[in-house]
This record gives structure tokens, sequence and C-alpha cells, in this order.
């Protein structure tokens, strides 16, 4: 359950926050054992209800949002405790509000908040929790806030171009389908009557649809338990490490959708490991961060045994050359980083200009994919009705 309360320092200074406990005598012991006086116990219903009757995953807007405004209220000069008190009232995420509140108790039972964070990996990435650790060490956690701010901003308008990218081919497809299916089911049915009646022989088309459209009138269950078969085991497929390089390296070769992919993997590469190495993050440790964000196995194996390499001295413009899926552009911009000694600088450019290039390329890979699947459509519905007319001619000469 969560508590709210509200106590008094011994300097006299107002205290309020959120606790999560089991009862109100373990908030009470809590703020006594800070040599705080009570003055307000009261469970937090609202907060209850926000955080235990759903779980949605939290989204990189979610977390750009949460390091915007901790940037905001440590420049302002709040502490950290404050900070997380007003975060997980402002969190609209209900998931991201729960995990909020347990990062609070355990700050103020004496834990760092990079460890708190920790223990909620499946909330906050690897990337996000280094570079917090970093912050403290150094002392500029506001700093370090305010580029992951910037950087998940740049996530959540990059993962947002891809879906709207995806949005009109995906409805053309359902779109298609259900015609189809409306065809074979309703309409096609209406003509059996009068292609039976003819004694010509059916043309070898309409017997098709005729088979299939009695099919799907009379099995339809059995096409939508393998429909549902295939979803789910398909779904299972991506979450075992076999489907994840399965399809990671189907997505760097097939024509077309290959160099999109190469593309906004290049961006996310150059992006997060700007702003790690330019929070002070060492290479290798930045790059094993780097390798989990890019999110596909094969590119992450390349990048995991490039850091062998890097570790023999072998420098990184080298190194990434050698994974062979970045664009050429990558490893030479890399190298003149290296040589001017502003790598974060040139790696954040080549990020910028990536971006730019993905939003070309889906462009690009919508307007082929638009007519293609027009005429993919025109053709299957083409060969219905071819198909449903072939007999009717055959009526006409015979009379």
């Amino acid at each position: 359950m969560v508590f709210k309360y509200k106590s008094v320092s011994q300097t006299g200074q107002i205290i309020e926050g959120f606790f999560e406990a089991n009862d109100e005598s373990d908030v009470v012991s809590m703020i006594k054992d800070k040599n705080h006086m009570p003055l307000l116990v009261e469970r937090d219903i609202k907060a209850d209800a926000k955080v235990e009757l759903f779980t949605p995953k939290v989204k990189k807007k979610d977390l750009a949002v949460f390091c915007r405004q901790f940037y905001t209220m440590i420049d302002a000069g709040l502490g950290i405790v404050k900070c997380l008190d007003i975060l997980a009232v402002q969190a609209e995420n209900k998931t991201l509000c729960k995990a909020i509140i347990f990062i609070n108790e355990d700050v103020q039972k004496g834990l760092v908040l990079s460890e708190a964070m920790k223990k909620h990996k499946n909330i906050f990435p690897t990337i996000l929790t280094s570079m917090v650790e970093a912050g403290e060490i150094s002392g500029n956690l506001d700093t370090i806030m305010e580029r992951m701010a910037i950087h998940f901003e740049k996530e959540n308008k990059l993962e947002n171009k891809i879906k709207s990218s995806l949005i009109y081919p995906m409805i053309l497809i359902i779109v298609s389908v259900a015609v189809v299916i409306f065809m074979l089911v309703f309409v096609l049915p209406t003509f059996i009557g009068m292609f039976e009646s003819s004694d010509s022989p059916l043309p070898g088309p309409t017997r098709i649809m005729l088979s299939l459209s009695e099919s799907l009138n009379t099995h339809w269950y059995i096409y939508g338990v393998v429909l549902l078969s295939l979803i789910i085991g398909t779904h299972v497929y991506k979450k075992t490490n076999s489907g994840k390089r399965f399809l990671d390296s189907l997505k760097l070769k097939i024509p077309i959708i290959n160099t999109t992919t190469s593309k906004i993997i290049t961006s996310r590469f150059t992006r997060t490991l700007s702003t790690l190495i330019s929070s002070g993050i060492p290479l290798i440790q930045a790059l094993e961060v780097v390798g989990r964000v890019v999110n596909n196995v094969v590119v992450e194996k390349g990048i995991n045994d490039g850091i062998e390499n890097i570790r023999k001295g072998i420098p990184l413009s080298r190194t990434i050359k050698d994974i062979g899926i970045f664009p050429p552009m990558v490893d030479s911009m890399i190298k003149v980083g290296e040589e001017s000694g502003a790598l974060d600088d040139i790696l954040y450019k080549t990020a910028d200009f990536y971006d730019e290039e993905v939003e070309t390329n889906l462009q690009r890979l919508t307007t082929l994919i638009e007519p293609i699947l027009i005429v993919g459509m025109a053709l299957i519905i083409g060969f219905i009705v071819i198909a449903m007319a072939m007999p009717m001619f055959d009526v006409v000469n015979t009379i």
C-alpha cells in the first residue's frame, strides 16, 4: 500500500512524500528513524489504484518526460527525494509511477539513485542507469538528465516515424484481406445456384473459387485456429534466441528493407555512443551499453566481438568497418573524430544526419509499398471477379 505522509524535521522544515508499507506504523517508524516528527500519515487510495490496477509498458516518451522533469527540478535546487516525491504524483504512466515510489523508498533508506533504479531493469534501460551513475560520480546529474531527456525524445521521434510509415500499408493489407473474405463468404455463394443449374462445365478458376468459398463457410473455425496459432507461434518464436537471430539477420538481408534497417541501427548506435562518451563513460563500457540499445542481436554480436578488438588496441573506426553492417560513412566519421579528439561531437552530427536519412528512406519505402499492395489487391479481386464472370459468358454463348 502507498501512504502519503507529512513530517517536520529538527530544523522545522516540513517534509511531504510517499512511502510504500504494509501499514501506517511502518511509515511512522520510518519517519522516527530520521529523527523527524510525524504530522500526517494516510493511505493514498489514488496512488494505490494508480500502481496496482494496470501495468502499462513504459515508453520512450514516458522516460523523456521523466528525465526532463527531473532535470528541471534538480537544476532549480530541489533534492532527489523531493524530486521523486513530485515525479511520483505527476507520472501518468502507472508502471513508472510505481517504480518511482519504490526508488524513492530505497533512496530514503540510503541507497544511491542509480542503484535504486537498477532494481527496475524492465523499466529503466541500461543506458539511463549507467548515465545516472556517471552523473552521481561527476556531480553533474542535472546535465546528465537533460542529455537523457534529449536522447529519449529523439528515440521517441524515430519510433513514431517508423510506426507512422507502417500505418497506411497495414490498413491497406487489412482492407484487402477483408474484401477478399467478404467476396468469398458472402458474394460468391449467391452465384452457386446459377452455376449449378447450368449444364456446362465450370471453368477451373471458378471451381477453385467455389471450393475455397465452401471451405471458408463450412470450416471457418479451422482457418481461425490456424491463423491464431500462426500469430502466437510467431510471437513466441520472436522471443527465442534463434528467432531473434533469424529475424534480425533477415531485416539486414531483404532488399530495400535492409538499407532502412541499417540506417535506423546506425542512428541509434551513433547517438547513444555520443551521449555516453560525452558524459564520461569509458569506451568499452559505452559499447557494451550500445550493443543492447541497437535492438538487433546480429549487430550486438558484432559490437561485442569488436570490443575484444578494441581491448587489443585496434581503433574504433577499424572495428566498426570490420563489423560490415554500418554504412561506409560511419567508420570514416569515427576516424575523423578519433584524430580530432571530438568523437562525441562527430557521432552526434552523424546521428542527426542518419535521422534525416531514415525519414527519407521510410517515405520512399512507403511510396514503393503502396502501389505494390494496390496492384496485388487489384489482381486478387480481379481474379475473383473473372472467376465469377466466366460461367456467365459460357451461359450467354450457349444461348
